[in-house]
């Protein structure tokens, strides 16, 4: 059976990720993208894949990475969830990666497990494994691309073979479109000349499966983390807030409300870390357990953070409080590699489940 527990090198990781964050993430920097989009916000990417390696996480130390696994990244990605980091570690460092590991390049690996580049799947950001289509011209909505040095973009070779192939940023065009959550802005990109063939055939469609089935497995991780957040600000909230002379934690209505959503915080946690378990087992229920914590994280984490606005009252409706950028990135996750909807009717398939 998947083992849930972190183990203590996870909680080392964690460790090392949050107090990396808290030196170089301003709290007010999440709100203020929305002000000033242009904001350079490389050298926290640089914090995190410099001195922690977390760019080449995935990546096996014969390319220059970590050699680590699922496991960890989830951890890491629990803690990106909490501080609404604006890192591409889940488009490049995931999700991209994980298609280059798939397709079995050598020749771009190394210079992103270093952190030297950066790198986006060309797909819509609602695209989930085994739903969607290969690219021709123009896609929209693209997450990661906007900082991205190389772009993976899934299309059709000659005579109508599918081909995984990598392109340079001088090869596309980028264009910003309006993004609910700025700290992960989408785009709209455009593809020009041919690029250079990383994968051809069921090769090149198992690489973009791998990677969006990784993508989904860990974004119930950054769920967590951010449900996490919402909770535990809320508590101490709820501590300190004094109306009629009490705090507000003593009256039973906000009692309840909070152990309801640590009730609920404990099931998205078993979810989340079973995805990540099981895609780093390679075991055979992986897809069923991505579903899963799709359906039930991605609600989870909105639930969460429409608690946290609600349970702060009237700071939590400010543009000065944090609590919207956890509610706009859970608003974003939820769309993002397929909707729960989308991902309740695989989730049917799969354990077969009868259609109504």
């Amino acid at each position: 059976m998947t083992d849930l527990l972190y183990t203590d090198v996870e909680e080392s990781l964690r460790s090392s990720v949050r107090s990396t964050l808290q030196r170089s993430l301003d709290d007010g920097l999440a709100a203020g993208l929305y002000d000033e989009p242009g904001t350079d916000v490389s050298a926290i990417w640089q914090a995190l894949a410099g001195q922690l390696g977390l760019a080449g996480l995935l990546v096996p130390e014969s390319l220059g990475g970590v050699g680590a696994g699922p496991r960890e990244a989830a951890v890491v990605l629990e803690e990106l969830g909490r501080s609404v980091a604006p890192v591409p570690f889940l488009t490049s460092a995931v999700i991209a990666t994980t298609a280059l590991l798939s397709a079995g390049d050598e020749e771009h690996l190394p210079a992103l497990a270093g952190g030297e580049r950066t790198a986006a799947l060309v797909l819509p950001w609602t695209a989930r494994r085994g739903a969607w289509s290969s690219v021709d011209g123009t896609v929209e909505p693209v997450a990661g691309a906007m900082g991205a040095d190389l772009f993976l973009v899934p299309t059709t070779g000659e005579g109508g073979v599918p081909s995984l192939r990598a392109y340079e940023r001088g090869d596309v065009d980028v264009e910003a479109i309006t993004s609910l959550d700025m700290t992960r802005p989408l785009a709209r990109v455009t593809v020009r000349g041919e690029g250079a063939e990383i994968a051809a055939g069921q090769a090149a469609e198992a690489a973009v499966d791998a990677a969006l089935a990784a993508g989904a497995a860990l974004l119930a991780s950054e769920q967590l983390g951010l449900a996490q957040w919402c909770l535990e600000t809320t508590v101490e909230y709820a501590k300190t807030r004094v109306q009629f002379a009490r705090p507000i934690g003593s009256f039973q209505a906000i009692k309840h409300r909070l152990a309801d959503l640590y009730l609920l915080l404990v099931n998205t946690q078993a979810a989340a870390r079973y995805a990540a378990g099981t895609l780093a087992d390679e075991d055979g229920d992986q897809h069923v357990a991505q579903s899963l914590a799709q359906v039930f994280c991605s609600d989870a984490a909105v639930r969460a953070a429409e608690e946290a606005l609600q349970l702060h009252g009237g700071i939590g409706m400010t543009w000065e409080h944090p609590v919207h950028t956890r509610l706009k990135r859970a608003k974003s996750d939820q769309l993002a590699i397929g909707t729960p909807e989308r991902h309740r009717a695989d989730l049917a398939g799969l354990v077969d489940l009868p259609a109504s």
